[in-house]
This record gives C-alpha cells, sequence and structure tokens, in this order.
C-alpha cells in the first residue's frame, strides 16, 4: 500500500523523529516525537505503537535513516518524508 493512503486511511502511527524543538515548532497532528538519535534507545516505547509506523522528519533525511534502524528491528515502517508532505495527506 502507498504511504499517502495508509496516513489517509488513518492506519498506524505517525513517528516524528525531528528534535523536540524542531516539533514543537509545528508538527502532524496526533503525531508521536521520538528524535532519531534516540530511537534505539526508546525502542520499547516504539513497540507499544500501532504499526505500521510513517516516518517523518523536516525533509526525510532522518525519517529515511529512522527507517532503516526501524526495519532492521523488525518494524513495518515507512518513510513519510517531511511532516509537511504527511501533514497534507491527514487533512
Amino acid at each position: 500500500m502507498e504511504v499517502g493512503q495508509i496516513i489517509k486511511n488513518n492506519e498506524g502511527t505517525i513517528l516524528d523523529v525531528r528534535t523536540e524543538g524542531e516539533f514543537i515548532g509545528g508538527n502532524v497532528a496526533g503525531s508521536i516525537n521520538i528524535p532519531v538519535q534516540e530511537l534505539m534507545e526508546r525502542l520499547d516505547e516504539v513497540k507499544k505503537m500501532k504499526e505500521p509506523l510513517i516516518l517523518c522528519c523536516a525533509s526525510g533525511q532522518r525519517s529515511g535513516m529512522a527507517q532503516q534502524m526501524l526495519s532492521n528491528e523488525g518494524f513495518e515502517c515507512y518513510n513519510g518524508g517531511g511532516w509537511m508532505d504527511v501533514n497534507f495527506y491527514k487533512a
């Protein structure tokens, strides 16, 4: 399934991997913030989230890194790109 359709259907969890400061400056309603550099040490939190995980950041670079990391841990996850792109599908 395409990531835009997953977001439109409200499936899974939107996980924003930007810094807390960036997240506070604007984010997708209902998204959860775990900065990419904290991801591996906060896997217990991630395990409680409904999959698939839609990862977003500012441009798609950090969410791409996060997608690789979480895929390697066995999570079903997608790189949603920039949070504004994800927000477009959410609206």
